[in-house]
C-alpha cells in the first residue's frame, strides 16, 4: 500500500530522526537522492550531466537548501549550475556555500521596494530559457496558497522552456495536505519527494502538477496508523479479491441485487448488470423495467418484476443508475438490512435521514456534480477540494463515499485514511462508465468486502479495465465491462 502523511506528521518524524543523526545528515540524504534523480533526467534529455545547464529556483528554508546541495553535487559532475535566489538574505547558508565551492553561480531576484514586489531578473529568465533542467526549490511542504512575487514569472518561464522541470518534495504552490491549488504553481515533469508521499502528490488537482513522482527513502520513522491517504497497489487488491472455494456455490459466493434502469434509460441497467456479473458475486438479481433488455444481453441474470422487497434474497443492493424518478424503489432498497450502493439518480432520490438511519454499510458513488448537489456547493468547489469534499459527505451521511473523477477517492464515515485510486484513464469519461463501476463495486459488497474495500477494489479494477479497453483510443462503457476479467487476471498475476 502506498501511503501519504500530513505535513505535521512528517515534520514530527523529521525532528525525531534529526535528533539521532549528525547535524545536516538528513538534508544530505535528501540531496543525494535528488541529485541522482536529476542526473538520470539529464542523461535522458541532455545525453549526460557534464556540460549540461541546470537552473535552481531557490527560496528560503530547507527546501531551497535541498536544491542547493543537489546543485552542488551536479556541479561537481561538470554541470553548469546557476541558482536563482528569490530571497538572497535568507537562502540556506550551508547549501549556498557548497554550491559556490563546487563552481556554481548565483543570480539574485530584483529586490522589493515600497512600490513594487520582488521581480525576476532578465538574466534569471534567460538562464531558464536556455536550461536543460530547472530544479524547483521555491517553497517546501509547509507552503500555503499559490506562488507570489518573483516566483510567478520564474514558474511561467520554466513552463515555457524546453527544460525538464524537477520539483523538490512537491511542486511549489500546491497544498501538500489537501491537493488544492489556489493560485500559480510550478508544473513539474518529475517530483522527487522525501521520506513519504504527501497527500497532494496523489490527489488532483495537485497531482497533475507533480508529473511522475519518485520517492527517496531518508529513514523517517512514520507510524502506519498515522497515514492520511492510502493508494492500493496490485498486491493489495489481489489480497482482497473474492475467490470461490472448492465447496462454494452461487449463493455462498453472494447474490447482488440491481435496481436500476427505466423506460428512458434501459442501458444503465444493462451496464450495471455487466459490471456486477464480473465482480465476484455468484449471481445477479435484476429488478426494474429493463428486464427484457437485461435478459437479452445477459440470460444468466435472475430477473424479477416484483420490486426489491419481493425479488428474493440478496447480500447487497445497487440502486440508482438510470432510475429516473423512481423514488419508491430507492426507498425500498434503503430499508433493506444488507449493504447498499447508491449511485446516479439514487443519490438525488435518496432521503438523507433514511441513509443516516441505516445500520448496514452504505456506499455512495457520486461524481463531482452529484457531490456538489448533495453538499450544496458549486461543482468547481468539489473538484478543487476532492479530499475535503469526500470526507464531508461521508461524515454528513454516515456512509462510505466513493467520489469519482480524475482521481477517485474513497472516504469512510469513521475517518481513517482515505483511499486514492492510482489506475484509470481519461478515456473512462464516457457515458455509462459509472454504471459499470456501480455494478462491479456492488458485486464486491455482496461477496463480503467492506464498503471501503469494495469501493477501493472496484475503482482499481474499473480503472485498469478502462486502460485495457482503451489502449490509447476511445472505448465505450461496454468495452470497459468486457475488460474487467483481464484486469482481474492482471492484478492476480495470472
Amino acid at each position: 500500500m502506498r501511503t501519504a502523511y500530513s505535513v505535521e506528521t512528517v515534520r514530527n518524524a523529521e525532528r525525531e530522526l534529526m535528533a539521532r543523526l549528525p547535524e545536516g545528515a538528513l538534508m544530505q540524504r535528501a540531496a543525494a537522492g535528488l541529485a541522482a534523480a536529476c542526473a538520470q533526467v539529464l542523461g535522458r534529455t541532455a545525453g549526460r550531466v557534464y556540460g549540461s545547464r541546470v537552473v535552481l529556483l531557490v527560496g528560503s528554508g530547507d527546501n531551497g537548501g535541498d536544491a542547493l546541495y543537489a546543485g552542488a553535487r551536479l556541479a561537481r559532475r561538470g554541470a553548469g549550475v546557476t541558482a536563482v535566489l528569490l530571497a538572497p538574505e535568507r537562502a540556506h547558508g550551508g547549501g549556498l556555500a557548497a554550491l559556490r565551492r563546487a563552481g556554481g553561480r548565483t543570480v539574485d531576484c530584483e529586490p522589493a521596494s515600497a512600490s513594487a514586489p520582488a521581480s525576476a531578473s532578465a538574466s534569471a529568465l534567460d538562464g531558464i530559457a536556455r536550461a536543460d533542467l530547472v530544479l524547483d526549490g521555491i517553497v517546501g511542504i509547509g507552503g500555503r496558497g499559490g506562488l507570489r512575487g518573483a516566483a510567478v514569472p520564474l514558474a511561467d518561464a520554466a513552463a515555457r522552456s524546453r527544460a525538464a522541470v524537477v520539483a523538490v518534495d512537491l511542486p511549489s504552490g500546491v497544498d501538500a495536505d489537501t491537493g488544492e491549488v489556489r493560485g500559480a504553481a510550478v508544473r513539474a515533469d518529475l517530483t522527487v519527494t522525501f521520506g513519504t508521499h504527501k497527500p497532494g502528490l496523489l490527489v488532483d488537482p495537485a497531482r497533475e502538477y507533480a508529473g511522475s513522482v519518485r520517492l527517496v527513502d531518508i529513514g523517517l520513522p512514520l507510524p502506519a496508523e498515522a497515514a492520511e491517504l492510502e493508494a492500493p497497489q496490485h498486491a493489495d487488491v489481489a489480497r482482497l479479491l473474492p475467490v470461490p472455494a472448492a465447496e462454494s456455490d452461487k449463493y455462498r459466493r453472494g447474490v447482488v441485487g440491481i435496481a436500476a434502469g427505466s423506460a428512458r434509460y434501459p442501458g444503465a441497467a444493462v451496464l450495471a448488470v455487466a459490471g456486477a456479473l464480473r465482480g465476484g458475486a455468484g449471481a445477479v438479481r435484476y429488478v426494474g423495467p429493463a428486464g427484457d433488455a437485461v435478459i437479452a444481453r445477459f440470460p444468466e441474470t435472475l430477473v424479477s418484476d416484483r420490486g426489491p422487497e419481493r425479488a428474493g434474497r440478496v447480500q447487497a443492493w445497487v440502486v440508482g443508475p438510470g432510475a429516473g424518478d423512481d423514488a419508491a424503489t430507492v426507498a425500498q432498497v434503503l430499508a433493506a438490512e444488507v449493504p447498499v450502493l447508491i449511485d446516479a439518480d439514487g443519490l438525488r432520490l435518496a432521503d438523507a435521514d433514511a441513509v443516516r438511519a441505516r445500520t448496514a454499510p452504505t456506499l455512495m458513488t457520486p461524481h463531482a456534480g452529484e457531490a456538489a448537489a448533495l453538499l450544496g456547493v458549486g461543482r468547481e468547489e468539489v473538484e478543487a477540494a476532492r479530499l475535503a469534499s469526500a470526507r464531508e459527505l461521508a461524515q454528513r451521511y454516515g456512509a462510505t463515499v466513493l467520489l469519482k473523477g480524475s482521481t477517485t477517492v474513497v472516504a469512510g464515515p469513521e475517518g481513517g485514511p482515505v483511499r486514492v485510486n492510482a489506475t484509470g484513464t481519461s478515456w473512462l469519461a464516457t457515458a455509462g462508465s459509472g454504471d459499470v463501476l456501480s455494478g462491479l463495486a456492488g458485486s464486491l459488497l455482496a461477496a463480503g468486502l467492506s464498503a471501503v474495500d469494495a469501493g477501493s477494489v472496484g475503482a482499481y479494477l474499473h480503472g485498469l479495465a478502462g486502460r485495457f479497453a482503451a489502449e490509447g483510443a476511445p472505448a465505450g462503457a461496454h468495452d470497459v465491462a468486457t475488460a474487467i476479467p483481464r484486469a482481474w487476471r492482471d492484478v492476480r498475476g495470472d
